[in-house]
């Protein structure tokens, strides 16, 4: 549905994060628009009343960049590939001269920040990313604050930690065979349910600080280990046994292991104190409590 005046919202990349936005939306003030890759995927988006386009990353044709200057907010969650963000590279002036923009956010990680030995790490600290994936992340970034810099489009960066939720979590691992829990001491995870990512990035358009990065995570970094034997507690299962890391990685994917090799703790003060943001899930047990009631 459309309707006439009010915020209007353009994701590219309908995925769990953007969903979760709109859905946490008031649906009756808001009108939603993006794009997808699935056929299948667009045709039930649009029974629900989001106007949801198919696009590969080409630059937008005359119909979709009419309905991108129709929008006053705008959200990126597609990652950049090998020969750079796809959006900036195909849609960047089209977004520059949307008529009404109020708000753009690009959905980036904390794998920017690389490896810390641990230590905690807020939104001044340098950028040492330490995987290919991660660097990509970093021009990215550094591409949407040009466009805010030089054009003074209003763009908002955010870094999210490990993103969980219903369908997405150590659950899945446990029901299908896969979970591990692997031994590394001192090394701990930052996490961020999907819910509290919408919650963050509707604070945000509520209140717009051109330029501002934050960093989306809970308050509780955690050792993968703790939350698998957690969540098979929950289940009312055995955990799976600890392996020592130094054995473990001689099996892990090349992806995998990138994973282990960056240890970080998070913090979030800037989107407590700036953003007002209260959690609906401030550390993983409260989140996996819910999944499992959700999923039941």
């Amino acid at each position: 549905m459309t309707r006439r005046g009010g915020p209007r919202l353009f994701c590219f990349g309908i995925g769990f994060s953007a969903e979760a936005l709109i859905n946490h939306l008031p649906v009756a003030e808001w009108t939603v628009a993006g794009t997808v890759r699935d056929p299948d995927k667009a045709r039930q988006l649009l029974k629900t009343g989001i106007d949801a386009q198919i696009w590969s990353g080409e630059k937008p044709g005359k119909a979709l960049v009419a309905k991108l200057h129709a929008a006053n907010h705008v959200l990126i969650s597609v990652p950049p590939g090998e020969d750079g963000d796809p959006v900036l590279n195909a849609a960047a002036d089209a977004i520059r001269s949307i008529p009404s923009l109020n708000w753009v956010g690009y959905l980036s990680t904390t794998g920017v920040y690389g490896d810390t030995g641990g230590a905690w790490v807020n939104e001044t600290a340098d950028l040492h990313p330490s995987s290919d994936r991660s660097k990509r992340r970093v021009e990215a970034e550094q591409g949407w604050l040009r466009l805010y810099q030089d054009h003074g489009v209003p763009v908002h960066i955010f870094r999210l930690a490990g993103i969980y939720g219903p369908g997405r979590s150590v659950f899945n691992q446990i029901r299908n065979k896969r979970a591990k829990r692997i031994d590394k001491p001192g090394h701990a995870f930052s996490r961020i349910h999907v819910d509290d990512i919408a919650r963050v990035l509707a604070a945000s358009i509520a209140k717009p600080n051109p330029g501002a990065i934050y960093n989306v995570c809970d308050n509780e970094p955690a050792p993968p280990a703790e939350v698998t034997a957690y969540a098979c507690g929950l289940l009312g299962i055995d955990p799976p046994p600890l392996e020592d890391f130094d054995k473990a990685r001689e099996r892990m994917s090349p992806m995998a292991l990138s994973f282990w090799n960056d240890n970080r703790r998070v913090d979030n003060a800037r989107i407590r104190n700036e953003l007002g943001i209260k959690f609906r899930h401030p550390d993983y047990r409260s989140g996996l409590q819910e999944i499992l009631v959700e999923e039941a």
